[in-house]
């Protein structure tokens, strides 16, 4: 049995595709709908699944010892990813002490545990980004959502447990299966309506001297390059520690935008609007996954470049269909 939380998000729900895919229909899945009309749930549409729990349902399960399954592999895909969301008891509760439960239970019962963390435990980049583990304890997020990523990560690496788990420090990863994100989806996800209807995008200034408007720079990587690193270590019992995943080439945001613009064959039209207030100190200018770790642990598949990736995930995106 396979345990998939935050299944009707975007990563779980797009991994539950891919374990559909290569056969595996033995999972459990885990997430919450806030109503009855949640649009996350048509993610798991068509999906195949072996039972539903809601988070809550499934903590009170893990902290009585009571879920009684049989699991050889847990992907702990579920927290809040809100980079703006100012409510630090929230993500302390949420983020952190759901993740040490479903460690704990994971390592009681011998269940393989992958884990997400964020390239946003990295902060401003001023201790660069390398996944090693002597750099981790030295890492200052910019927001509670950082913050309680590098917790859990500190949490694993203080008990000894990077030999047993594995933590994915995800950078920014797009594709389809964002529709219900709102304003926490991708650019591209974001931006494609708008970029088809009247040929423009907005992208924010910069307020760095040493960055023009648009050329700030990000680690993308596309949702399928993401869920085929996820698939290689729930293969690979043997591989642990945590890892970035990323492709390893920062690319500037005009450079995503010209991207879209190439996918829906139009001409480049960008707008640079201001940055809001509360982002401005909080804002990462440049972010490059570090990618030796994972390579050196046999990961050796291609990554998809930016341009394919825009223009596959361009395809989804016109007709509104997910994976």
């Amino acid at each position: 049995m396979i345990v998939v939380t935050g299944a009707a998000g975007f990563i779980g729900s797009c991994l539950v595709a891919k374990l559909n895919e290569l056969g595996l229909s033995d999972l459990i899945v885990v997430d919450h709908y806030h109503e009855e009309a949640d649009p996350k749930k048509r993610n798991l549409a068509g999906k195949k699944y072996v039972r539903y729990f809601d988070k809550a349902q499934y903590l009170k399960l893990l902290r009585r010892d009571a879920f009684d399954f049989d699991v050889s592999t847990i992907f702990h895909m579920g927290a809040c990813s809100s980079t703006t969301l100012q409510d630090a008891d929230y993500f302390e509760k949420n983020n952190y002490e759901y993740s040490c439960e479903a460690a704990k239970w994971a390592l009681k019962y011998n269940a393989r545990l992958i884990y997400a963390s964020s390239a946003a435990t990295y902060g401003d980049g001023g201790c660069g980004y390398s996944d090693e583990e002597s750099l981790t304890l030295k890492l200052k997020p910019l927001n509670f959502y950082g913050l309680s990523k590098q917790k859990f990560d500190l949490w694993v690496l203080n008990n000894g447990y990077q030999n047993k788990v594995v933590g994915l420090k995800f950078f920014n990863v797009f594709g389809p299966n964002e529709y219900h994100k709102g304003e926490m989806r991708s650019v591209v996800t974001k931006a494609y309506d708008g970029v088809v209807s009247q040929g423009k995008i907005r992208l924010f200034k910069s307020y760095k001297e040493e960055y023009k408007d648009g050329e700030q720079k990000r680690d993308f990587i596309y949702i399928k390059d993401a869920i085929d690193v996820m698939i290689f270590l729930m293969q690979n019992p043997k591989v642990n520690g945590i890892f970035n995943v990323g492709t390893g080439q920062a690319r500037t945001w005009n450079d995503l935008a010209k991207a879209l613009f190439a996918a829906v064959d139009k001409k480049p039209c960008i707008e640079y609007i201001d940055m809001p207030e509360v982002l401005r100190p909080r804002y990462q200018y440049f972010t490059q996954a570090r990618m030796d770790k994972l390579r050196a642990a046999g990961y050796k598949k291609p990554l998809i470049s930016l341009e394919t990736a825009v223009a596959d995930c361009c395809r989804y995106l016109k007709e509104k269909t997910y994976l």
